[in-house]
């Protein structure tokens, strides 16, 4: 049975806040939303611990993934209408490629865990790799549903994914410098937040969009919109996605389970409590599959709860620290700065903090544009950025910064930060213990405006 022939007689409109409605029209695409891998997605946060920075961010992966599959319904519908491919080789759209395109759109973060970046950097985990093995395990209710279209159909639509689909006007749609993952996520994430960085004219965007041989490019009428959309994005990196309170309690998360895998990892030290069994095989360092759908936003939670009442102290302030919302402290350092690191750490664990769980480092970049040079790629990038292309009124292509000075401006510059989080603790002026007083003036010598300083270059 092909994917045509699974049409609904009446479409399904799921309600959305960002696109007004999602329409769904296949009982593939139905199917695929009903299975417990894509509803596990519901009870997976968007933007992790973002939500303890701005309260409205409890929007969920569930609804991120069904707006990518409508702006990429909503590409594959423009093209058709007014780019049908005439010839083979046109580089014009050829709907047959309608199904693996809408499929991988709304399946693309299927793999994403609870607190996923977190939870990938401790557990050396892969969210692409998962959600691939989701796809193409046979075992998945996603993989039964996705092979009703054809025995290949489930490798085609995990090749998008990874980037591998012999199609680049696909894989662009759903990964890219313009892309429907990141369309969504920026409109949607602001508007969850309460702010208004990420928003853009995603209409006008969608329309200046044009199939070509080598993928997609636009009309250059359409620059300006463009244009918006690149500094709403760098916007949201630098307001919503870099701020230091999310960082800080990402931190905290991070120190959170680095602490309970060591612990369970050397019983003979501690004294036995209970036992995470849903958490075993992630410190045990063998999962399978079922293993990790089993998770979610909210059994990590439970744990946190549990850990609450550990006699360990370090586990039990950490989890409170969490659940609670008590972040630690930040201060911008540069490379100036950066040697006296190791000093304000001495201090702190000199105060009774250990320094391993109550310090770190983070830094936070992002290219807001970035133009291919193939003398610059990394061969070890296996998600090497693709530029975007403007059409000109011959037909010839010109890359965006070489005719937008806004984009120029930003092309290839880093933004972000670099900051050292410690406990708040060490920044109050009167403390209950007498004798870590001067520790507490010293480490505070090294804090000015919110920067790391050496207090000998500043008297």
């Amino acid at each position: 049975m092909s994917f045509q022939d699974e049409q609904l007689a009446k479409e399904k409109v799921f309600r959305d806040p960002i696109h007004g409605q999602i329409i769904v029209d296949n009982q593939i695409l139905l199917d695929l939303i009903n299975t417990p891998e894509f509803q596990r997605l519901r009870r997976i946060k968007q933007l992790g611990t973002s939500s303890l920075t701005f309260h409205g961010a409890e929007h969920s992966r569930f609804g991120h993934c069904l707006g990518v599959y409508e702006i990429t319904r909503r590409m594959c519908n423009r093209f058709q209408r007014n780019y049908p491919t005439r010839q083979p080789g046109d580089g014009l759209w050829d709907d047959r490629e309608r199904p693996v395109a809408l499929c991988a759109a709304l399946l693309h973060d299927l793999g994403h865990g609870p607190y996923s970046h977190t939870f990938e950097h401790i557990f050396h985990t892969d969210h692409e790799a998962i959600t691939r093995e989701i796809i193409t395990n046979s075992s998945t209710n996603v993989n039964r549903i996705l092979s009703r279209v054809s025995p290949t159909f489930p490798e085609e639509v995990a090749s998008v994914i990874d980037h591998t689909y012999h199609n680049p006007q696909v894989v662009q749609m759903i990964s890219s410098q313009v892309d429907a993952d990141r369309m969504d996520y920026l409109q949607r994430d602001s508007y969850y937040t309460g702010t208004n960085y990420g928003k853009f004219d995603l209409d006008r965007v969608l329309l200046m969009m044009r199939p070509i041989k080598s993928g997609i490019a636009f009309d250059i009428s359409g620059m300006h919109a463009v244009e918006d959309y690149i500094i709403s994005r760098l916007q949201m990196y630098l307001q919503i996605y870099f701020h230091p309170v999310s960082r800080s309690m990402e931190v905290i998360l991070d120190h959170l389970l680095k602490r309970a895998k060591y612990i369970y990892q050397h019983p003979s030290e501690f004294e036995p409590e209970f036992t995470p069994y849903m958490l075993m095989p992630f410190f045990n360092n063998r999962f399978t599959l079922d293993d990790y759908l089993a998770l979610d936003d909210g059994v990590l939670t439970t744990y946190f709860n549990h850990w609450t009442h550990s006699r360990d102290e370090i586990l039990n302030d950490l989890a409170r620290r969490f659940l609670n919302r008590r972040p630690l402290k930040s201060a911008l350092y540069d490379e100036k700065s950066k040697p006296l690191l190791p000093k304000l750490r001495k201090l702190i664990q000199t105060a009774g903090f250990n320094s391993d769980y109550y310090t770190a480092v983070n830094d936070s970049f992002k290219l807001p544009y970035d133009t291919y040079n193939p003398q610059n790629s990394n061969p070890q990038n296996s998600n090497p950025q693709t530029q975007i292309e403007l059409i000109q009124p011959n037909g010839n292509l010109i890359e965006l910064s070489q005719v937008s000075t806004l984009v120029a401006s930003v092309s290839g510059k880093e933004a972000g930060d670099q900051r050292f989080f410690f406990p708040k603790e060490m920044l109050n002026e009167h403390q209950d213990i007498e004798i870590f007083e001067p520790i507490y003036e010293e480490f505070q010598s090294y804090i000015q405006n919110n920067h790391i300083i050496n207090p000998k270059e500043h008297k």
